[in-house]
């Protein structure tokens, strides 16, 4: 099955290169938006909808002929993460990398303009989103509140990641739940300072930060789940001053919570903020609560997901119909709420770097493999 030539091959390697030299963060993928932009205005389709969740941007390959709207789906941003890989295509921006494939998987969705420009759908609409801020969970749901998704509201949505540690180009996907719901919880605790000689005065937090660091990983278990279905993972905890002579008088911990439901997150969160106002009362502590890069469960629908499953078929790819959920997340989930959605990972290789760590890079090989996936899920959907 050949969906590309390699002149578009070659020239959708050179784009992956430049959106890796020029990496954007979370909300501030201004020039990214451009450069896809002015590769979609080269495919001349049916609309091209920008500033859309912020610099969000699709383009829609309209048939004019009855059938469903089915949205194929990519990020834009990077990782705060210093590159240490020595790629002619490094990174430009200190501090800033694509290492999470996002640049791969654009090149992919920019393949997919180019295809359909070719051969445009014979039925319903081709919707090609490039999706702003993944990688802080706000994006998607930004995409979805924003007026102008009513132009794009998708029957079926689709979306891969690229995953290192799996067989180059193997397809795995499963029903149900797909990858895990999680959110960050940050505790702040105020209590009192003392000169250090005389703590009895103040009111410190030692104690609640003592019982809350030990409580709240057990939290899932007392509530009967296990390790592969929820987890509480502490990040950090910080308490007090610089100074010897001061006893402590605030606290600040940061723990991250991890479901395969969003109804066991939901339980879940409600029961470790219950138990960290119990502690800091009985401590004399006053206490509040802010939540970071909240994500949805992917939530793959059996319908959307044979699509996947048939596709890897008439690809001719290896395919792993997974038993249990990834506890990574993925902002993806949010889109289950407004149409029928699957996800799929994409094997990267086992050899490869895992994703986030400093010396990964995107497959290059990938970018056609996915194209074939995603080409084929549009032929049955859309003819």
């Amino acid at each position: 099955m050949s969906v590309i030539e390699l002149n578009v091959l070659d020239e959708l390697i050179a784009l992956r290169r430049e959106l890796h030299q020029y990496p954007e963060l979370s909300g501030e993928e201004e020039n990214t938006a451009n450069r896809i932009k002015a590769w979609l205005e080269t495919c001349s389709p049916s609309q091209i909808i920008d500033q859309i969740g912020g610099h969000g941007i699709a383009a829609i390959f309209d048939s004019e002929t009855e059938g469903p709207s089915v949205l194929f789906r990519c990020e834009l941003d990077a990782l705060p993460i210093f590159e240490v890989g020595q790629p002619k295509w490094r990174s430009k921006e200190d501090g800033k990398a694509h290492l999470c494939g996002h640049d791969g998987h654009m090149s992919i969705i920019c393949g997919l303009a180019r295809h359909f420009a070719e051969n445009p759908p014979r039925k319903g609409r081709i919707i090609l989103l490039f999706q702003p801020a993944e990688e802080n969970g706000a994006g998607a749901s930004a995409i979805i509140n924003d007026p102008k998704f009513s132009l794009i509201k998708p029957d079926y949505a689709f979306a891969l990641h690229n995953l290192p540690g799996r067989p180059l180009h193997e397809i795995g996907v499963k029903s149900g739940p797909f990858n895990f719901a999680s959110e960050g919880l940050i505790v702040n605790l105020v209590g009192k300072t003392s000169h250090a000689s005389h703590p009895e005065d103040g009111i410190s937090p030692a104690s609640a930060v003592a019982e809350i660091l030990a409580k709240l990983p057990n939290v899932p278990q007392e509530l009967g789940y296990d390790h592969r279905t929820a987890l509480c993972t502490l990040i950090s905890t910080r308490m007090g001053g610089k100074a010897f002579g001061v006893t402590p008088a605030d606290a600040r911990i940061k723990a991250t919570l991890r479901s395969s439901t969003n109804a066991a997150q939901q339980k879940l969160m409600h029961h470790m903020q219950e138990l960290v106002k119990q502690v800091a009362r009985r401590n004399g502590l006053g206490v509040t609560l802010n939540h970071r890069e909240k994500f949805l469960s992917c939530q793959n629908d059996p319908e959307a997901t044979n699509y996947i499953k048939k596709a890897a078929k008439n690809c001719n790819l290896a395919l792993d119909e997974l038993q249990e959920p990834f506890r990574w997340s993925e902002d993806f989930g949010n889109f289950s709420l407004v149409a029928k959605t699957a996800m799929f990972v994409l094997g990267a290789g086992q050899t490869q770097p895992q994703l986030h760590n400093s010396d990964y890079d995107f497959p290059e090989e990938l970018i056609e493999t996915g194209m074939k996936m995603f080409v084929s899920i549009a032929d049955e959907l859309c003819g």
